[in-house]
């Protein structure tokens, strides 16, 4: 293998867990430089109108998209442990952002970014603390079937938002069914030129990519459209345009409005915190495995944190990891942070010398990416196979999207948290619990309900609880001991605690008195599996005063044995 193949893998140098990009750089190789300056001007192709397309879904000036990229890939590249992720505003970010700071600008561009940066900080600060708090299971509260509803939702509500702008008009309405009704009314307000360049672009971009992934779609549909307006002309004919961007570069300063908006912002900031986080340690680790790499979430949290912490400084906006740009990337060659630095600076170079070169850009391809990136967010394969596999998961899916859809965004993140957590508690809370059989065949035990074929030992009854003893679940555990006993009439009761993590203080207490009530009637509980270190717990809370320290054992056939032994 040459040094130009040569991936730059393994153990980072001294001081990479504070600056561990410029740690990458001391061990960086001449060779790779060719790879990341072509992986980085590709990547600018489609980093420049995704910049300008989720600034507007984020409600700011379409400028603000290019500043928050070049911030955050610099600030990415210095802090940030991945060696090839791409951050960059994201579209199931600005939405949230939307949400956030329209109702607290009330119409002032100026008032707006400002909100936009002090968001991003937040964003920012929350992130870095997570991580240096060494919180990087955050990640994890958005459950599978939450998050696709969540997303599903999203991508609905974005694809609504869009519409009238594809079609050539625009509405004053809120919410997605004053949108939808908005939308329907303003048909008659529809430009056939807007709608003719805007539907050509998302023809593109949904369909250039099953032909060839090589040239980015985004590009190709960007500059047609571009190129089309100017040279036919089309602005004269109703085709709104983006318009010559401001020259330069922004000043670094200190986004402030006022302390009544932090409370809100800080709200919208936790939602950002919880989408983004999820898909930049998904997207890491990703990556990161096909290379060889090994990902610090904590780390990852801390570099992710510092770039949004950059925009805000930047007049930008929040940011996510990219998982579409970072594939760009990948496939183009990137071997470091290089990759980002080099887009980074032709965005620049864009904003000093060519300021007008997307002054022919139409709007209604801005909304055509939008949409296509929307499109992207759905999951409708994720909901079909929840349908069929589990229907409870289907249902808080379905939810999860209802609420992103009826009640907004920013109510959306908080339905969807509630419902991860409900469902964590609902699990453990009510926990199945099987009675079991022996099967001789296979001298295994099984469910009854499942294997009606199986035996029970006469005077026996071997039960198997699938959670940890807790507060929540300890009545339930105790009703259905007592139903057991009720029912079957057993000398034994043999638990099987293979799944049973802890047991509290208050189960503890249930344990002893259910265990009373069991010895009036003369029947026996007997432990199966029980981990060494609950048996010691249970040591300590003194219940061997009343469960029998005989009555422990390593299998359900031991504890067969034991009881054929005392009869």
């Amino acid at each position: 293998m040459s040094e130009i193949d040569v991936e730059p893998t393994g153990a980072q140098p001294r001081g990479s867990r504070r600056l561990p990009g410029l740690a990458m750089m001391r061990s960086y190789k001449a060779p790779w430089l060719r790879f990341d300056v072509v992986a980085g001007i590709v990547l600018a192709a489609i980093l420049v109108p995704q910049g300008l397309a989720y600034a507007e879904l984020a409600g700011l000036p379409p400028v603000t998209g290019l500043y928050t990229t070049i911030a955050c890939l610099v600030a990415y590249a210095i802090l940030g442990p991945s060696r090839v992720l791409v951050l960059g505003p994201d579209s199931s970010v600005s939405p949230l952002i939307f949400a956030a700071i329209v109702p607290l600008a009330a119409g002032d561009p100026g008032t707006a970014i400002a909100l936009a940066g002090m968001l991003a900080l937040l964003v920012g600060a929350i992130e870095i603390g997570l991580g240096v708090a060494k919180l990087g299971f955050v990640a994890d509260l958005l459950s599978k079937e939450v998050q696709v509803g969540y997303m599903n939702g999203l991508a609905i509500t974005i694809f609504v938002g869009q519409l009238p702008k594809l079609f050539g008009f625009s509405t004053d309405a809120n919410g997605f069914i004053g949108e939808l009704k908005a939308f329907f009314a303003g048909l008659d307000q529809t430009s056939v030129t807007t709608l003719a360049v805007g539907l050509a672009t998302l023809a593109v971009l949904l369909l250039m990519p099953r032909v060839t992934t090589k040239i980015p779609a985004v590009l190709v549909a960007v500059v047609g459209a571009t190129v089309a307006t100017g040279v036919l002309g089309l602005a004269e004919h109703g085709v709104a345009t983006v318009g010559t961007l401001p020259q330069g570069l922004p000043v670094p300063s200190f986004p402030w409005t006022s302390w009544g908006d932090v409370g809100p912002l800080t709200i919208a900031a936790l939602g950002i915190v919880l989408v983004s986080l999820t898909d930049t340690i998904a997207t890491s680790t990703s990556f990161a495995a096909r290379r060889g790499d090994e990902v610090d979430p904590n780390q990852e949290m801390i570099g992710v944190g510092s770039a949004n912490v950059a925009a805000g400084f930047f007049q930008g906006f929040a940011v996510s990891v990219s998982g579409s740009r970072t594939a760009v990337a990948t496939q183009s060659g990137a071997k470091t942070q290089v990759t980002g630095l080099v887009g980074a600076g032709v965005v620049m170079a864009l904003l000093l010398f060519l300021p007008s070169l997307f002054r022919n850009l139409p709007q209604t391809a801005l909304a055509a990416v939008v949409i296509a990136a929307a499109l992207s967010l759905a999951d409708v394969r994720a909901v079909r196979t929840f349908y069929r596999v589990r229907r409870t998961a289907f249902v808080l899916s379905l939810v999860a999207t209802t609420g992103v859809v009826l009640l907004g965004v920013l109510q959306g993140i908080v339905i969807a948290v509630v419902l991860s957590i409900f469902l964590f508690f609902r699990r453990s809370w009510w926990p199945p619990g099987e009675v079991l059989g022996y099967d001789r065949l296979t001298g295994a035990w099984h469910d009854l309900r499942r294997h009606p074929g199986c035996q029970q030992t006469p005077g026996v009854v071997v039960y198997r609880w699938e959670a940890p003893l807790f507060f929540a679940n300890a009545g339930m555990f105790r009703q259905q001991i007592r139903r057991l006993a009720l029912r079957e009439r057993p000398q034994w009761i043999v638990l099987q605690c293979e799944a049973v993590t802890d047991v509290d203080v208050t189960a503890a207490g249930v344990l002893e008195t259910l265990d009373r009530e069991l010895n009036a009637k003369g029947i026996h509980l007997a432990f199966v599996e029980l981990r060494t270190r609950l048996q010691d717990l249970i040591l300590r809370y003194g219940l061997l005063e009343t469960l029998d320290r005989e009555h422990f054992y390593g299998s359900v056939d031991e504890a067969i044995e034991g009881f054929r032994r005392e009869q």
